[in-house]
């Protein structure tokens, strides 16, 4: 039977979307071998952030934000107008947002104690003429934390910090702000890191089950201290020295 020229050229659209069609299902196919590629890298990337996670959750990272303390209140020896005071109970209540301080040890359910506060500059290097190349810088800071009862929920810790810096005595003015600047970034480094040990799993379940936590064998100094250094007469930095293992406090 004879098609019609219309016939005919309708047939020939439909045989050419039919053409079409299948060209387009051709490049929509991924071989199966490059499919399972795609697939096996997908669960290896997965797999790596897995592991990386993992790892750091053993070294003990911790995202920071509000981990809130075992105790409401808590006492330090640490005077709150010294600024080195005044950052470590900022940054505490911003870890620990329901736990406040108190002035009387006797109303604190937790004491955490200064053992010591030592901060240093030492002469690093010196050139021919004997004048001071390099300085280190060093901060040391150690305490405990016990409970109302005197059981210790954190022995005492010690922890340091050091920094070298360049030293140049034609600009001694510039120096002595740039040291003291740095001795600031170590101490806020320093009171991360206090903060990090308050917030320690192990201290938060240590002070949960105090009882069967070691006491001080000498009940500890109460006393305010404050950590911000005395004044000087001069830049304590100024004088260079022929000795490159002097320390000066």
């Amino acid at each position: 039977m004879a098609m019609t020229t219309s016939q005919s050229a309708n047939l020939a659209i439909l045989q050419g979307e039919a053409r079409r069609g299948d060209q387009r299902s051709t490049h929509n196919v991924r071989p199966l071998s490059q499919a399972w590629r795609y697939g096996a890298t997908r669960r290896l990337a997965l797999l790596v952030v897995l592991a990386g996670c993992i790892l750091l959750v053993a070294c003990g990272f911790r995202m920071k934000g509000a981990t809130p303390l075992p105790f409401d209140t808590l006492y330090t020896n640490i005077e709150a107008n010294s600024a080195f005071g005044a950052a470590l109970r900022r940054a505490i209540v911003a870890s620990s947002p329901n736990t406040r301080f108190v002035t009387d040890a006797k109303q604190a359910e937790a004491r955490l104690i200064q053992l010591a506060n030592d901060e240093r500059l030492r002469q690093l290097s010196i050139d021919a003429d004997g004048r001071v190349e390099e300085y280190e810088l060093n901060l040391e800071f150690s305490f405990q934390l016990v409970d109302s009862h005197g059981h210790i929920i954190l022995p005492p810790t010690f922890l340091r910090a050091t920094r070298e810096i360049p030293y140049d005595d034609t600009m001694v003015q510039a120096k002595q702000s740039e040291i003291t600047a740095v001795f600031q970034q170590m101490q806020q480094s320093m009171i991360d890191r206090v903060v990090r040990h308050l917030t320690a799993p192990d201290i938060i379940a240590a002070f949960q089950n105090a009882d069967q936590q070691p006491q001080e064998a000498t009940p500890s100094n109460l006393e305010p201290v404050s950590n911000d250094p005395a004044p000087t007469r001069s830049p304590m930095w100024g004088v260079p020295s022929l000795n490159p293992d002097s320390g000066i406090r």
